[in-house]
């Protein structure tokens, strides 16, 4: 495994990391043996920073990250979110008594005094020209509750302004084979102010694994049936906002350069681990085989600037036009 400075935490994160969305829920069935199988198997291989939020199951992701972290004697960096509680999820939501409420159910579920990495989690656009939200924030730190927080975006405008904030340490933001454009000017901008980067979303809902068909289907509590039109939440979240047809004829494109050696979930992963301002990318694992394919990626070969430009090459043709200037 290979290692990455996180903000200016002073944290050296593995740079494939694990995003515990999928153990939580809206992913379709899942399984809490094998979630925290696959939990432990990410930490056999050196991963030593998870992500996971309030909501991921209503806790429950939360809980189980706390469960794997109590039985580890190394060092393991946790990452929560909050703020998609709110219903309806609004500016004036995102207020000290209510975020207040979030971090201490967090902590609850965490089993810990402090969170390591507390993150916005995909607020509103104008909540980040609230600079008194920064503030409960820097106040929640002072109090010893949080180390350290960031943001989860959406947009690159958020990201942005985000790290105008002194104290934001890291962005969290959709980046993939799908989605170049935080690549063009927030990441110099990020690496200036030393910010760290999340990439989210890695795999673009498993689109990028290849295992997706034509006639693939997904249960209904899967987010790749309810919201393939942002019908609960933005749907850049779903397949990076890309047309599932669209996206299908990209992949197997991509499929037809893969180097030798690696799956497509790897050479997706070791993609986003050739730009040095990422700090790490957080795939999601419900199982410890998928688990293992992901974290193998940190170990690959770079890749060559050939590929990186097919790459590039096949974005233009199939994805840019759908979600370049959205998000």
């Amino acid at each position: 495994m290979q290692y990455r400075e996180l903000g200016r935490t002073g944290w050296k994160v593995s740079a494939v990391s694990f995003g515990a969305w999928a153990i939580g829920g809206a992913w379709g069935a899942v399984d809490d043996d094998e979630s925290l199988a696959a939990l432990r198997r990410a930490v056999e291989m050196g991963v030593n920073f998870i992500d996971t939020a309030d909501v991921y199951g209503d806790g429950r992701s939360e809980r189980l990250v706390a469960q794997v972290c109590r039985e580890q004697r190394g060092r393991i960096y946790v990452a929560t979110k909050a703020g998609r509680r709110l219903d309806p999820h609004v500016t004036a939501g995102y207020n000290r008594k209510n975020l207040t409420s979030f971090v201490e159910r967090s902590l609850k579920n965490l089993a810990t005094d402090a969170i390591d990495l507390l993150q916005l989690h995909c607020p509103t656009t104008e909540v980040y020209y609230m600079p008194e939200v920064f503030g409960i924030l820097d106040d929640m730190v002072s109090a010893g509750k949080l180390r350290y927080y960031g943001v989860s975006v959406e947009k690159v405008e958020e990201a942005l302004k985000a790290i105008e904030y002194p104290n934001v340490q890291s962005v969290q933001i959709i980046f993939n084979m799908f989605r170049h454009r935080p690549s063009e000017l927030f990441f110099a901008q990020a690496q200036k102010r030393k910010v760290g980067i999340l990439a989210r979303v890695p795999l673009a809902s498993g689109m990028l694994t290849g295992k997706l068909k034509p006639d693939s289907t997904f249960a209904p509590d899967d987010h790749r049936q309810f919201n393939r039109h942002g019908e609960q939440f933005d749907r850049g979240e779903t397949f990076s906002g890309v047309d599932y047809g669209t996206g299908l004829k990209a992949v197997a494109e991509l499929k037809a350069i893969c180097p030798a050696g690696m799956s497509l979930v790897q050479f997706a992963l070791r993609w986003i681990l050739m730009f040095d301002a990422v700090t790490c990318a957080i795939p999601g694992a419900k199982r410890p085989s998928q688990a293992e394919d992901n974290f193998a990626a940190a170990d690959l070969p770079a890749l060559d600037a050939e590929t990186m430009q097919k790459v590039r090459a096949i974005y233009d043709r199939y994805i840019r036009d759908q979600v370049h200037h959205c998000w």
